[in-house]
């Protein structure tokens, strides 16, 4: 059955609904609170609508056209979400596929979450969570965002982890992904590859083999880890680094685990500078990933 909508009124006849009082947190897929404090509820025209440039920047226009079919069928189940400014402009925020698909189906209005008052770093925070959740949002187009987001804030990796609620080791990958070049990006997302294949890649020097590998992943010939782990293993890691490979990671008699909380434990020791803590706390966290997979 199809969804109907109220008759449309005049803007001034137009009431609103307070979404903190009237609308359960599950409407949203969201884990950010802050999107439901004082959003409104208002049909808007599609025209008055900007749509800037948003985290999500890989779209499917098969999958646009499926969305549409079934708003036209169901109606749209979760509300556009946009910002009004001072001058009254409506800028979007969320839900740039449903406004794509709404604008396929040649709607003229759609019902909106109206968001004021609010800073550039909450409406980043906001838009980045939204996205996130969603499974289409590719790990590049996330990375980009959490970049776009510590150059608005100048934020920290441990200050975007609080803001953002992902982990400081994932804030941290990501960063080294979005400062990649546009070109390996771009072909991560048309060749689906996964994303610790662009990670190790940067971690190797500078080299002809490196450079090899680049224009393989650039044409999707490495799109997994494990082929560039075949690849690495058949003699390319000396060709990479003319670093010798280490003897033995750990001393005798001492587990991986233990070692961890040896180097933890005498960090807090040492009389260090700010950076080059971070840096050490970097390194474990790193370490302790490895130790994971």
């Amino acid at each position: 059955m199809s969804k109907t909508f109220a008759a449309r009124v005049s803007k001034k006849q137009r009431t609103t609904i307070d979404l903190s009082e009237k609308v359960g947190r599950d409407i949203f897929k969201i884990s950010d609170e802050r999107l439901l404090q004082g959003a409104k509820l208002a049909e808007i025209n599609l025209k008055e609508i900007v749509v800037k440039e948003q985290v999500r920047t890989k779209f499917n226009d098969d999958s646009i056209k499926e969305l549409a079919k079934n708003i036209e069928v169901n109606g749209l189940i979760q509300p556009l979400v946009l910002h009004q400014d001072k001058n009254g402009r409506f800028r979007l925020i969320c839900g740039e596929r449903r406004y794509r698909a709404l604008s396929f189906n040649k709607a003229e209005k759609a019902p909106c979450f109206v968001l004021e008052n609010k800073t550039e770093e909450e409406l980043m925070a906001i838009q980045f969570s939204e996205n996130s959740s969603r499974e289409e949002l590719h790990y590049v187009d996330k990375a980009d965002g959490i970049l776009n987001y510590q150059i608005a804030t100048e934020a920290s990796e441990r200050k975007i982890q609080a803001a953002l609620g992902i982990s400081k080791s994932e804030v941290h990958r990501s960063l080294l992904i979005a400062k990649l070049p546009r070109t390996l990006k771009e072909a991560a997302k048309t060749h689906d590859i996964e994303k610790y294949v662009l990670l190790e890649w940067d971690a190797m020097d500078k080299s002809a083999f490196k450079n090899d590998v680049e224009k393989k992943i650039l044409l999707g010939e490495i799109t997994k880890r494990a082929e560039l782990a075949r690849i690495i293993s058949s003699g390319g890691l000396m060709k990479a680094s003319k670093k010798a490979p280490l003897k033995s990671p750990l001393p005798k008699g001492i587990s991986a685990n233990a070692f961890l909380k040896a180097m933890t434990s005498k960090s807090k020791d040492l009389n260090l500078d700010k950076k080059t803590q971070e840096l050490l706390r970097n390194l474990v966290e790193e370490t302790k990933e490895m130790m994971d997979q």
